[in-house]
């Protein structure tokens, strides 16, 4: 039986990964820079977990999570997403003691089942960071800026951000009454199971993406028309330090986001390279999600970024990081220059040169041969007289022109023509 990889998942095969790894060490990089810490944690979870804080009646709890009992009876999920791991962590192990801020970024997959797309995997890839601790705008606007300085730094430039607030309590209620009455002449006409979950949650009827539900939601309440004073005021703080920090952003009322742990601010980064599915990431605030979890109560904002989706823009915009070529391939002929050579690869390796060598005693043309194949730049042959002499020769496969160097200075010569 000939086995493929399961459907909805994908192998990430060499000349591909360079780019992964590229984009998850800038992605690294950059968090550093601004003193965010990694954490790391487990694939699945207790399933409770996700059902408490996605919602249990959202898309993500009802049709797409991995679920199954393990041998002890215990049910688990394997994670869909990476905020609330990280809050079970951050509560468990105390990571953000009272009066503290807690700045953690993890680069995680995730396993949600829906139907394969483009950018959109039963297992995808998150980057994602959080910021624990401060109900300050300035905490909004830290994580926004950040997330935009992070897609500017790895070339993506094509984006914008669309900003939205779903206030606090008194907010969501009388909105989420509004929104229900909007929609009960088209609710009446739905299947039973539809109509029960839109009226647990009417706000999810703003995040679907099924056409007919859009087109019954247009021209429907507006959740700034019922922000309190205090989040109302927020808003606007939060848009003047975008403002001060140039991060291009649209007032856009219909982002909600897909989960029921946000509160106050929410917000997406879109990019037109993607097409009608044009969400790069989006995040916000959850202040409540900690003491959900039975943690103390600890406001919080953060972001997930889909690494897929990423790539794909980058690619649309001829921005993708090739592959870096070998540097040299070391050729030899005879079985004294073998010992030779094998010496010569660790030294080139100390100094920072990728080379390989041959391992099955094959002939010089042969060698040439595969140096052609793994597109090496440079070929370092090491032949009787080269032996000799303490000497190696170094030949350019772009233009055939060699020179001959002692061997200490095989290093150098390679790097030279680089």
């Amino acid at each position: 039986m000939r086995f493929q990889a399961p459907r909805g998942t994908q192998d990430i095969l060499p000349g591909a990964s360079h780019a992964w790894r590229r984009i998850e060490g800038e992605f690294a990089e950059w968090m550093s820079l601004h003193g965010y810490k990694e954490i790391r944690t487990p694939a699945f979870e207790d399933t409770e977990l996700f059902v408490r804080t996605s919602g249990d009646t959202s898309d993500i709890v009802t049709k797409q999570m991995y679920t199954f009992t393990d041998k002890g009876g215990r049910s688990v999920t394997l994670k869909p997403e990476g905020t609330a791991p990280a809050m079970r962590a951050l509560i468990e192990h105390a990571l953000c003691p009272s009066g503290s801020v807690a700045r953690l970024f993890y680069v995680t997959p995730i396993f949600r089942y829906e139907r394969p797309q483009k950018g959109r995997l039963r297992q995808a890839h998150q980057l994602g960071f959080e910021l624990v601790g401060s109900a300050s705008p300035e905490a909004d606007a830290e994580v926004i800026e950040l997330t935009v300085g992070f897609y500017r730094r790895i070339g993506i430039g094509s984006i914008k951000v669309l900003l939205n607030s779903l206030g606090r309590s008194q907010c969501r209620a009388s909105f989420r009454e509004a929104v229900l009455e909007h929609a009960r002449p088209f609710l009446k006409d739905q299947p039973e199971e539809f109509r029960a979950r839109a009226e647990a949650n009417p706000l999810r009827l703003l995040d679907s993406k099924d056409p007919e539900v859009q087109e019954a939601m247009r021209g429907g309440p507006c959740v700034l028309d019922h922000l309190e004073p205090d989040s109302r005021e927020r808003f606007h703080r939060l848009q003047e330090l975008l403002s001060e920090a140039d991060v291009e952003f649209e007032v856009r009322p219909e982002i909600v986001r897909g989960l029921d742990y946000y509160t106050e601010t929410v917000f997406e980064v879109q990019s037109g390279a993607l097409g009608a599915q044009s969400a790069l990431c989006g995040g916000g605030r959850y202040d409540d999600l900690i003491h959900e979890l039975g943690g103390p109560g600890m406001p919080s904002v953060g972001v997930a970024m889909g690494i897929e989706r990423a790539l794909i823009v980058l690619e649309a915009e001829g921005a993708l990081w090739p592959e870096p070529p070998l540097d040299a391939y070391v050729a030899c002929v005879g079985h004294e220059a073998r010992s030779a050579a094998r010496a010569l690869c660790r030294s080139l390796r100390e100094h920072g040169v990728s080379c390989v060598m041959d391992l099955d005693g094959r002939s010089l043309k042969a060698q040439m041969k595969q140096a052609d194949r793994l597109a090496a730049r440079r070929v370092v042959l090491l032949g009787e007289e080269e032996l000799a002499g303490g000497e190696a020769t170094v030949r350019n496969l772009a233009d055939g022109t060699q020179i001959r160097v002692p061997l200490q200075r095989v290093a150098h010569a390679v790097r030279e023509g680089s």
